[in-house]
């Protein structure tokens, strides 16, 4: 009874996290054209390579996360370190890109010192994974 509780759970944490990489690959889809052909006359060259650098780093922590996706599934719990991962990933696309985008298009220095903590975030969220490589290499190893 509870086998089956916690593969549903980490199955409906799956869905979610896949749903929710999903959304963040289109959105970056979407902001890296809207960047490209809606900002280009209105920017200058330096706002837009910030713009394009929000989009950047969204577009590599999303391949990040469908990593995670795809580990996740070989499991009936979700180990922690890939969850905390995910969790720094969404949270660094979030506070990094996400202030990107809103300097570029505000001009508001203000959210330009949110960028390194969403930064830090994707560092911690890079460490999660390590810490999850090392892991699995000692349970594979036994």
């Amino acid at each position: 009874m509870a086998n089956r509780f916690l593969t549903r759970c980490t199955h409906q944490y799956n869905v979610v996290g896949v749903l929710a990489t999903a959304t963040l690959g289109m959105l970056a889809v979407i902001l890296g054209a809207f960047g490209a052909h809606g900002l280009e006359k209105h920017f200058s060259e330096h706002a837009l390579q910030r713009y394009h650098t929000g989009v950047e780093y969204q577009f590599y922590h999303v391949c990040a996360l469908l990593f995670i996706s795809s580990q996740s599934a070989k499991y009936h719990t979700t180990p922690r370190a890939l969850k905390l991962a995910a969790s720094f990933f969404i949270t660094g696309i979030l506070l990094f890109s996400g202030s990107l985008y809103l300097y570029t298009l505000t001009g508001r220095t203000i959210f330009g010192i949110i960028t390194p903590v969403g930064g830090l975030s994707f560092i911690a969220g890079w460490f999660s994974l390590i810490i999850y490589a090392i892991q699995n290499v000692h349970e594979t190893a036994n």
